[in-house]
């Protein structure tokens, strides 16, 4: 009775694991390092784990990108898990890192920001940010190499890599973006991230019960948690959400 109870706890934690690693990301335009959807339920579970770009190496045929900035389109759903997501997008710059790429990735081009999916369960949309700008403070000439690298943390927190390598040109050598490359699904929206500063004084009491007392400015909140965890504020999304960690 108890190896049974041992084998069916053991199945139940390989299925939720599987499904918590099965997310991916694939970038549709201007184009990819190459297919990494590959998963597994052993470590790393899956290629698109791996930094900087997801396990795939540089590849030797580089995407022209214009100069000033352009469209990047994203499909965020091939497994399951993408219900919400957030994205960054970064660069590197060159080619004097270790695989011929970029030392670091270490140049965001826009700020960090969320999706929402239709479900839980994989699904087939798109989105495009059809001028994405350079890095603040960054020049580049025609001809430059750099690589775009698109980080998805997913709902469990966990970090997705994809890169494209690139070659900067002018915008009448790139081809052109169009509806067919570039477009957003109706089922996918968007939410701003943004931080909420709290003025004056904060004093937090841990109480015996698992709530926590926050004191600001003479406003007291109250975070509770059932399960006797401490729950604490993650982030403020959109409408200034408050999630609770159990």
């Amino acid at each position: 009775m108890v190896r049974s109870s041992i084998s069916s706890l053991l199945i139940a934690a390989l299925y939720w694991t599987t499904a918590l690693v099965q997310a991916h990301t694939v970038i549709s335009y201007p184009g990819w390092r190459g297919d990494n959807l590959i998963t597994n339920t052993t470590f790393p579970y899956g290629m698109q784990w791996m930094y900087p770009c997801g396990g795939m190496p540089l590849t030797t045929n580089r995407t022209l990108w214009p100069i000033g900035g352009g469209a990047i389109a994203i499909q965020p759903g091939w497994f399951q898990g993408h219900a919400t997501a957030f994205f960054y997008i970064n660069m590197g710059f060159g080619t004097e890192g270790p695989d011929g790429g970029p030392i670091n990735m270490s140049f965001p081009m826009t700020s960090v920001f969320q999706i929402t999916g239709p479900s839980k369960a994989p699904y087939p949309g798109s989105f495009c940010l059809p001028q994405v700008p350079l890095p603040v403070n960054t020049t580049v000439n025609v001809g430059d190499n750099a690589t775009i690298q698109v980080v998805e943390t997913a709902v469990h927190g966990a970090a997705l890599y994809s890169c494209v390598d690139i070659t900067f040109a002018e915008p009448a050598q790139v081809p052109e973006v169009n509806a067919s490359n570039c477009y957003n699904s109706s089922d996918i929206g968007f939410n701003n991230v943004y931080s909420m500063a709290i003025p004056g004084t904060v004093t937090t009491t841990f109480l015996g019960n698992g709530s926590v007392d926050v004191t600001t400015s003479g406003a007291t909140s109250s975070l509770r948690s059932s399960s006797g965890f401490w729950a604490w504020l993650v982030s403020v999304v959109a409408v200034a959400t408050f999630w609770s960690a159990f």
